[in-house]
């Protein structure tokens, strides 16, 4: 009598187990994070799959443009080290603005050569349109004052500012060493 309430047991914990496993998997795939260009870019290149995911950093400076032959929206998320050409189709919110944090979310697409006719006129970024990719957004969050940016988004951008800055003092540095040498 005894084994057979502990086997019970067993097996009722068990399914319970499987069942939160179950779950915890599968609200894993629906869970939606914050991801830089540069991060994306590299996942691309790895794992070019379809989910859906949320592309954070800042609007590149005159990149908001309107193909005349499309309803989408185009314009460059950048964490200054790499830029990558966003196509929304829609109203962009109110608090959408060129050099401010913005977070899309979406998919990474490749280029075609209709999209690539389509935009050839402007040129927003040559470095964002140099890649095979673009992301399609379905959505475009803007942020909601003058101090906010997600957590991820402000840790990238600071982080690749810090890397942009000893990029240059090595680059001087390097440039003076050389000048040094040509002095002997």
């Amino acid at each position: 009598m005894q084994t057979r309430r502990l086997w019970t047991y067993a097996i009722a914990f068990s399914c319970v187990a499987g069942f939160i496993v179950i779950v915890l998997n599968n609200f894993q795939d629906q869970m939606v994070f914050y991801v830089t260009p540069t991060d994306a870019m590299e996942q691309n290149k790895a794992n070019p799959k379809k989910t859906k995911f949320r592309l954070g950093g800042l609007v590149l400076e005159g990149s908001v443009v309107q193909p005349a032959s499309s309803p989408e929206m185009e314009f460059v998320v950048t964490d200054l080290i790499t830029d990558i050409l966003v196509r929304y189709k829609g109203a962009l919110p109110d608090l959408f603005r060129e050099g401010h944090s913005v977070v899309v979310e979406g998919f990474v697409r490749p280029i075609t050569e209709e999209l690539r006719k389509e935009t050839g006129g402007k040129s927003v970024s040559e470095k964002a349109r140099g890649i095979d990719v673009y992301f399609s957004a379905t959505e475009v969050l803007a942020k909601h004052d003058e101090k906010y940016m997600p957590g991820e988004v402000a840790a990238a951008i600071e982080k690749n500012k810090k890397k942009l800055e000893e990029d240059k003092e090595e680059g001087a540095a390097a440039a003076a060493l050389a000048v040094a040498d040509e002095k002997k």
